[in-house]
């Protein structure tokens, strides 16, 4: 009989790890869309006469209006559980806006398009995040997202250089904005593969004991808090090739290719971090917090060499919260109110992104030196609070131990 369960588990295992790569594709193609438009939107809104608070401002508020949209469809697929309508109804605005970018005249029709995209991934997310959590409970939640996100990075990585070939061949910004039509597309007819083949992706959630989740009501609030203070000062990177334009530090087909080097360590920081997290839990976010803290500097006040680096400590961030922070969220919610814990915390999330796009936008027409400060003690503070969730769940654990 334990052999015959086995085979069955490696079977389940089997369909996870293949609907994860599946998705993996997904976001691999869509990336290479909306990542490569993203390379290039802090110079190109420039170009059309937008200031550096008006950067900060679209990419500020696109990502709270996703994040908003966030609570409301997460709440409305645990309800309906039509987690495929929403997963393919976002992908579809979220992808079709790029392209129109094309056509944009002006910095408000392409700021409308650019809010638009982060309106689509919105609806998409919370739904897209459940089903992979039922798969990643095969394999490892960390390794689950943390192998979704590497595969999403490579995206992230062709996208930004595709287009700045186009922009070293003398096209323009249109002419790139233009040719991501074409991984648009393929996104959208895998995505329907993929749902013929897994109509019912929560089939895939290994069944467990289902735990008391009374002790861990206040972590995961505390966790949001922690969570929300690293987005704060995290530096949109729309504002950081605003900065490089403006200063001339590096020239305008060189923006993306450091976009594609931040998102090159994105992948490897999400498998590397996402196992991690499997292997010794959430203490793995105060080494992110600790290394997130130090790209401002780098980043806005150094020559070439440091911006660099800069951005592979951006990357190195970036890949931990992609897989740490979803991956928790997975383990602290049960699986039938998922979609709702994802809503709420990337609701949250957004709101203070968006409130440190536009003050970090404002502090930089004032002094670099201040925004620098701000994102490095913002995104310390968050420390503390890690320490006392991880006190939280250990309390929680000797209890149910002692129990």
């Amino acid at each position: 009989m334990n052999k015959i369960a086995k085979y069955y588990d490696k079977i389940r295992q089997n369909h996870a790890l293949k609907f994860i790569v599946l998705l993996g594709v997904v976001s691999l193609l869509a990336d290479m869309t909306y990542e490569g438009a993203r390379s290039i939107t802090g110079p190109y809104l420039a170009i059309l006469g937008a200031s550096a608070i008006t950067v900060g401002f679209v990419a500020g508020f696109g990502e709270l209006l996703g994040y908003i949209l966030r609570f409301f469809s997460g709440k409305l697929a645990d309800r309906t559980r039509r987690y495929w309508a929403f997963t393919m109804g976002g992908y579809a605005i979220n992808l079709l806006a790029v392209p129109l970018l094309a056509l944009a005249g002006s910095w408000e029709v392409a700021a409308v398009l650019l809010i638009l995209e982060r309106v689509g991934k919105g609806i998409r997310t919370p739904s897209r995040d459940v089903m992979l959590s039922h798969a990643s409970s095969q394999v490892g939640h960390g390794w689950g997202f943390g192998l979704h996100e590497a595969m999403d990075q490579i995206g992230a990585i062709l996208g930004p250089l595709i287009v700045a070939v186009i922009l070293f061949l003398k096209g323009s910004y249109q002419a790139g904005f233009a040719f991501l039509l074409l991984p648009a597309i393929l996104t959208l007819m895998v995505l329907v593969i993929s749902r013929f083949l897994y109509p019912d992706p929560h089939e895939l959630e290994l069944k467990s004991p289902e735990m008391d989740t009374q002790g861990f009501k206040h972590a995961y609030w505390i966790y949001i808090l922690a969570a929300s203070l690293i987005a704060v000062g995290f530096a949109d990177f729309a504002l950081i090739a605003y900065h490089f334009q403006k200063t001339a530090l590096i020239s305008p087909a060189l923006i993306p290719i450091l976009y594609a080097v931040a998102m090159g360590v994105d992948a490897l920081a999400a498998l590397v971090f996402g196992r991690l997290f499997d292997k010794v839990g959430l203490s793995v976010m105060i080494v992110v917090a600790i290394i997130s803290a130090f790209f401002a500097p780098l980043v806005f006040l150094g020559g070439f060499s440091a911006a660099l680096i800069g951005m592979v400590i951006w990357g190195v961030s970036m890949g931990a919260q992609e897989s740490i922070m979803r991956s928790s969220v997975a383990v602290m919610s049960a699986a039938d109110r998922r979609g709702s814990a994802y809503g709420i915390f990337n609701s949250l999330f957004g709101i203070s992104w968006f409130a440190g796009s536009i003050f970090m936008g404002f502090l930089y027409t004032i002094s670099l030196n201040y925004l620098v400060i701000f994102s490095v003690v913002i995104q310390l503070l968050s420390i503390p609070f890690f320490i006392i969730i991880l006190r939280i769940r250990n309390n929680s654990n000797k209890y149910s131990d002692n129990s």
